[in-house]
């Protein structure tokens, strides 16, 4: 049994779908910004917060198990194509009782036929009534980076130009990445026409692009996963900022000049100098000079004398300190 498990694949758990439709009613509706729908509230939710529109509470056709579904104000959305073959392909025809037929496009593997809409309708079958034949599906996986979860969403369309279209780019990516790391795309509806036999006809069409990225990088080999997540540096995490020192606080305990001086360097050094620190720092330092006086007037000399260390007291200084410091420490300065 042990040794069973090891060859299950592993895949990461499907969140919800991406849809360019929506039902009212039992009337399928085509939608020109993407539908998230999902059993999750929360990551319907999250959806909504990102690309706007009004969740609510949705049934699918021919289910009766309500999931959660917003119908979003966004024709684009970020996504990753993650590592392995995201994309899956076939024609197919449903019906209330399930899939009728699934064919790869030479071979209908449920009855192990030739591709049963090419032999009734030629290689032109595709543009035969919907339900006559089958439908050109796609489902490409894809991790959505802002909402919340690990899982998977997968994007479904029925469109014989965005299969091939989406066929050509993953073929592409896969070449370039041996199927390993992640590549940022772009998952945008664009709405396109055709005019067919005097008619024209317009529909949506889900096309997937590179994001953030060029052609050689995403072609490269398996790019690093924070470039995937953040392709154009703009959303790069700043690093947590460090506790900003109390230097009031460490000037108000300081015993000579020099040691003041020394919370005016660190505070520079750290960018936190400003107008009303340095005239703190100041007058700090002009509070120890004066007490040094003092002291020094009180023994009746003003001779220094050095102490057990054979050091002489630095507090006792010829200069102010707004002549003494750098020109930037003086008030008014702006530093």
């Amino acid at each position: 049994m042990g040794s069973r498990l090891l060859n299950i694949q592993r895949r990461a758990a499907e969140h919800g779908r991406l849809r360019t439709g929506y039902t009212q009613g039992n009337r399928p509706v085509r939608s020109a910004t993407w539908v998230v729908t999902s059993h999750s509230e929360e990551h319907v939710r999250a959806a909504a917060e990102l690309w706007g529109g009004e969740v609510e509470q949705w049934t699918p056709l021919n289910s009766n198990i309500a999931q959660w579904r917003v119908i979003t104000k966004a024709s684009s959305i970020e996504a990753l194509i993650t590592p392995g073959d995201p994309l899956n392909q076939y024609n197919e025809m449903w019906s209330a009782g399930g899939c009728q037929r699934r064919c790869d496009g030479e071979t209908e593997l449920l009855s192990r036929q030739a591709c049963l809409c090419a032999r009734q309708f030629g290689e032109d079958w595709h543009t035969q009534p919907k339900g006559r034949v089958c439908s050109a599906t796609s489902r490409f996986n894809v991790m959505l980076p802002d909402l919340s979860g690990m899982g998977m969403w997968r994007a479904e369309t029925h469109s014989f130009y965005a299969a091939s279209e989406w066929g050509g780019m993953v073929d592409m990516v896969l070449a370039g990445t041996d199927g390993k790391g992640f590549v940022p795309v772009t998952l945008r509806i664009e709405p396109r026409q055709v005019v067919r036999e005097g008619k024209t006809k317009k529909f949506p069409v889900v096309v997937v692009e590179l994001r953030g990225v060029t052609p050689r990088q995403a072609l490269a080999g398996p790019m690093p996963t924070a470039m995937a997540l953040d392709p154009s540096g703009t959303r790069a995490v700043a690093a947590l900022e460090a506790p900003r020192p109390d230097y009031l606080a460490l000037a108000a305990g300081a015993l000579t000049v020099d040691d003041v001086g020394d919370v005016y360097r660190d505070a520079n050094a750290a960018g936190h100098l400003n107008d009303e620190l340095v005239a703190a720092l100041s007058k700090r330092a002009e509070e120890l000079k004066t007490e040094a006086s003092k002291k020094a007037s009180a023994s009746g000399s003003t001779e220094q004398v050095p102490d057990e260390d054979g050091a002489y007291p630095a507090e006792v200084v010829d200069d102010p300190p707004s002549t003494s410091w750098p020109a930037v420490a003086q008030v008014g300065s702006g530093a």
